[in-house]
């Protein structure tokens, strides 16, 4: 959790690596109050506009929530809550993420679904919040970094190949 602009408004960070395993016994149970938490704490924290960053990178598919507790989440959720959320956004979406808020956005106001906004790296986030204020654990630092070191290897091996090169200069 950090703060942002001249109001200090709150930047709620969510690092699903660190959500509970789906295979525990007391899964739906630990959830459940997890969100009871999380609500709790935002109605404290949140009394003006705020965003919430979630942190995809690094997540086995068993600890992803759900699409029914997502579901419930946003229904529980004030309306206060909701319309002062300037921003949702989404760091390393999986197409897992990607297709379930393509799957649901039928169901959800166009409203919240303009406020959904998909981030690649770590530095993209860098340009649109001051991350200073944000802890970042150490898990998606490296994934992030994983990530780029891939993505350069991949840029540089297509520049490299000179089908792909005679490619690029035509």
């Amino acid at each position: 959790t950090g703060y942002y602009g001249d109001g200090l408004n709150a930047i709620i960070v969510f690092t699903a690596c660190f959500l509970p395993d789906s295979s525990r016994t007391d899964y739906n149970y630990v959830m459940e109050n997890l969100f009871l938490y999380v609500i709790s704490t935002l109605e404290l924290m949140v009394a003006e506009d705020y965003m919430i960053v979630y942190l995809n990178g690094a997540t086995p598919r068993r600890r992803m929530p759900g699409l029914g507790w997502m579901k419930k989440c946003y229904q529980m959720i004030d309306r206060r809550l909701r319309k002062n959320l300037k921003s949702f956004i989404i760091v390393h979406p999986s197409w897992f993420i990607r297709t379930i808020l393509a799957v649901t956005r039928p169901f959800i106001s166009s409203k919240f679904s303009s406020k959904i906004q998909y981030v690649n790296t770590l530095a993209e986030l860098r340009e649109m919040i001051p991350v200073e204020y944000v802890h970042i654990p150490d898990s998606i630092v490296k994934y992030d970094e994983d990530k780029c070191i891939k993505r350069r290897m991949r840029t540089s091996c297509l520049s490299n190949d000179p089908e792909m090169a005679s490619m690029e200069q035509e």
